[in-house]
């Protein structure tokens, strides 16, 4: 026969009450009450180890890095532009008048002519030797009025009074800086049907071998006193 246990065996262990066990769980301990302050307070190690993850905001990489970039063998076709096939005046040849160098003194025009001490006069395709200062070193006497306006003679623009059909217009270089234009000096040059643009002589240089490739010499004129003009260079 088999032997009977008692039923106080058979009872299941007492399960521990919702508030404990979430204490647990959470590693809280209870706040000890009055009737509870003699009672033991279980250890850390007393309280059984719960599983956990750290938190993070930053979403997880699903898929890995790829280990090769290669895309396959290089495409023969031709995909890049070719910015010099999009320069429009590539095959226009370069006026003989074109300046390829400026200096304090003088200038060097494409043509292989250089002039020194003196300015030059660009017209027609044309190139004359250009001096409206009245000294015979290069300063600034005589073309300056009190104004600090750029005020040349009459006789400075004989060639442009001359010359047949005019240009349509004149860029004027005014040596290392910008000096502006006396409204005597344009009034006279507009007379004679010709707009003029003023600048320093490297960037009035730079737009006159554009704009003379551009449009041609007959319609721009060009005008360019030193870079040294005034410094008594």
């Amino acid at each position: 026969m088999l032997a009977t246990l008692p039923r106080a065996a058979l009872r299941a262990p007492p399960l521990p009450c919702r508030r404990c066990f979430h204490l647990t769980l959470s590693h809280r301990l209870p706040r000890p009450s009055h009737s509870t302050r003699r009672e033991s307070i279980p250890t850390r190690a007393q309280i059984p180890a719960v599983a956990t993850r750290c938190f993070h905001t930053s979403p997880r990489s699903l898929s890995a890095a790829p280990k090769s970039h290669d895309r396959g063998p290089a495409s023969k076709e031709d995909t890049q532009t070719d910015f010099s096939s999009m320069d429009m005046l590539s095959a226009t040849p370069v006026p003989t008048t074109a300046i390829d160098a400026c200096m304090n003194d003088g200038f060097a025009l494409n043509s292989g002519l250089k002039l020194t001490n003196s300015g030059v006069l660009l017209v027609g395709g044309e190139a004359f030797a250009w001096s409206p200062w009245t000294t015979p070193h290069i300063s600034g006497t005589g073309l300056v009025n009190a104004k600090g306006q750029l005020e040349p003679s009459g006789e400075a623009w004989g060639v442009l009074g001359l010359v047949w059909p005019k240009p349509d217009l004149l860029v004027l270089g005014t040596g290392r800086g910008i000096v502006p234009l006396s409204v005597k000096t344009r009034q006279r040059i507009a007379e004679m049907g010709i707009r003029v643009e003023v600048q320093d002589t490297r960037n009035a240089a730079a737009q006159f071998n554009l704009l003379a490739t551009e449009r041609g010499v007959q319609n721009v004129a060009g005008a360019m006193l030193p870079v040294g003009w005034g410094m008594g260079k």
